[in-house]
């Protein structure tokens, strides 16, 4: 018997296996871990809950246009710093910092390319730089690509996805683009042209005020956040406790603000059909 002595049994001690990081990214609705090969997969689209997460503008493209076929307007354009604003972070260091970031010079993308073989101007937003918030450089762009589809008779799609809305470190000259912006689709409108607007997560303020609500037809994407001041600074404004799912695709839709909301994996198609029925 082995009571006092050397035990029967040796105990083994195994090393943790560590899980390398950037495989897996936690759902921001249901919390379900998720592969992060599969998410791409899938569009990123949780399977389990359908959150739609963030893409970026170059995501965007790909999804959305034939592949090799987009030629992109006003890549070398600039910002610049017309305020010499200054805080904790300068305006350069911010967007110094979210150029190397996000691989991009400014919030938009603007070009042309082929849906399903139909030549469109398309334009898109893309929420990791300065949350998409529209300042001078992106009004501009989004300006001249207006104009361009209007000159060349073609149909405009415009993809938002902007948290920041006008840019306050711009001041009145962020705010300016919202007129400038509408006036081009207005004459864009009067040509008889057609204008299909994409609403993501969270589309607000400034770009929801100008171009982004002025579709002939407004998509949506599903649970996106859409409207002018959020929800919060509402409810403390109005000392009242708003409904369930206030501003949320869903509830625009209910109440004629929006006219589909359309899952990303039907978009292109969806898409690709208005285009043949009103384009």
């Amino acid at each position: 018997m082995a009571l006092f002595g050397k035990p029967k049994y040796t105990i083994v001690r195994v090393k943790k296996r560590e899980i390398p990081d950037g495989l897996w990214t936690k759902c921001e609705k249901c919390n379900q871990m998720l592969y992060n090969k599969t998410l791409e997969e899938n569009l990123k689209v949780c399977p389990r809950c359908n959150f739609h997460f963030v893409l970026t503008a170059a995501e965007r493209i790909k999804l959305l246009i034939d592949e090799g076929t987009f030629k992109e307007y006003d890549s070398d354009m600039l910002p610049a710093d017309p305020l010499n604003f200054k805080g904790p972070k300068s305006y350069l260091e911010k967007i110094k910092q979210d150029q190397e970031a996000t691989g991009l010079k400014e919030a938009v993308i603007t070009g042309e390319g082929l849906l399903d073989n139909k030549k469109i101007v398309f334009g898109v937003t893309d929420s990791r730089f300065i949350m998409g918030s529209m300042g001078s450089v992106v009004g501009e762009k989004i300006t001249r690509a207006i104009e361009r589809a209007t000159e060349g008779k073609l149909p405009l799609i415009i993809v938002s996805g902007s948290g920041g809305g006008a840019r306050m470190y711009e001041g009145v000259l962020s705010l300016m683009q919202m007129a400038k912006t509408c006036a081009a689709l207005s004459l864009h409108h009067k040509k008889g042209l057609l204008y299909i607007s994409i609403l993501t997560n969270p589309t607000m303020a400034g770009v929801m005020a100008s171009f982004a609500g002025l579709g002939d037809i407004i998509i949506a994407e599903p649970e996106a956040l859409i409207g002018f001041t959020g929800p919060r600074v509402i409810e403390q404004t109005i000392k009242q406790k708003l409904p369930a799912g206030f501003q949320r695709s869903e509830f625009l839709l209910e109440h004629g603000m929006i006219d589909m909301i359309v899952e990303r994996k039907n978009l292109k198609s969806v898409l690709s059909q208005l285009l043949d029925y009103l384009g």
